[in-house]
């Protein structure tokens, strides 16, 4: 049996985005909702779904997305980076302006740990001389 669709795992901070894109009219789910109101911000939206409009593929694809952990701008990371990745499963054609873009590259950046002493990961407590 042949799958339909295609796979792509999007992470950012916290946030993992299980996406499956699968050819359709551009209908785009995120947890069972509209991306707008599941991300409550239209940049984030925008951020999210850029691998679409970068491939021009927003009328092509149906897009499923499951995601979890972080929040909300590290959900939308997630979503772009899982979104880019399937889109390279799907046609590897889309990938030298997918890279580009710079959607292919997991974003490392993570909050750093706090240190015992210190209030967060390093800010001191104050200094007093007396």
């Amino acid at each position: 049996m042949a799958e339909t669709f295609n796979r792509g795992t999007g992470r950012r901070k916290n946030a993992v985005a299980r996406v499956r894109i699968q050819p359709g009219e551009g209908r785009i789910t995120v947890n069972e909702k509209d991306p707008l109101a599941f991300l409550g911000r239209r940049v984030l939206e925008l951020a999210a779904l850029a691998p679409l409009r970068i491939t021009s593929t927003q009328r092509k694809f149906d897009v499923s997305v499951r995601v979890a952990g972080g929040g909300t701008s590290g959900q939308a990371g997630a979503i772009a980076h899982g979104i880019a990745r399937a889109l390279c499963n799907y046609d590897p054609d889309y990938r030298p302006a997918l890279k580009k873009a710079g959607l292919l590259t997991r974003d490392a950046r993570m909050k750093e740990r706090k240190k015992y002493g210190l209030k967060r990961a390093r800010k001191a407590p104050q200094y007093t001389k007396r």
